[in-house]
């Protein structure tokens, strides 16, 4: 795997086309789920992209990381995304650990909140995120906001 973390203005436009394809071909279109992909987020001057690429230079991992008081009051880890031909070799624990790293080296005083699809939560779970919320539909999907506290009180 080679992974780029990149800010928007960074990604060049076969980068981003790669991004939004994923995003678009997971969230909308296998999950059957029209909404709004596009919520000026990306652009943020603080907003980071982590990719990853498999061997043949394909885009098959992703997330958006954002900075506190965007999505939520703490730091966040959004749009983690997988592509179906990288899905059940790992890939997705080590996308999670290098975004979990990502804010600890951005914001390093910040906590990290996800809105998790709930059938995910165990893996959530190992990654270190304890749930502090009841279920809620997004977008008709069943969610539930999960918290990874980097920093004690």
């Amino acid at each position: 795997m080679q992974w780029k973390l990149l800010s928007f203005n960074q990604l060049s436009l076969d980068e981003l086309y790669d991004v939004l394809k994923l995003r678009v071909d997971v969230f909308v279109v296998e999950q059957n789920c029209p909404y709004p992909e596009l919520d000026n987020k990306d652009r943020l001057p603080d907003a980071k992209h982590l990719l990853g690429f498999n061997q043949q230079g394909e885009l098959i991992a992703y997330t958006r990381v954002l900075p506190a008081g965007v999505s939520y009051p703490e730091a966040s880890i959004g749009r983690v995304i997988i592509a179906e031909q990288g899905r059940g070799k790992g890939i997705a624990h080590e996308l999670m650990q290098r975004s979990i790293d990502v804010v600890k080296a951005q914001w390093p005083e910040q906590n990290i909140q996800i809105g998790a699809q709930q059938h995910l939560n165990n893996f959530y779970q190992q990654q270190g995120f304890i749930n502090n919320s009841e279920m809620y539909l997004e977008d008709g999907i069943p969610h539930i906001d999960m918290l990874l506290t980097l920093q004690q009180d």
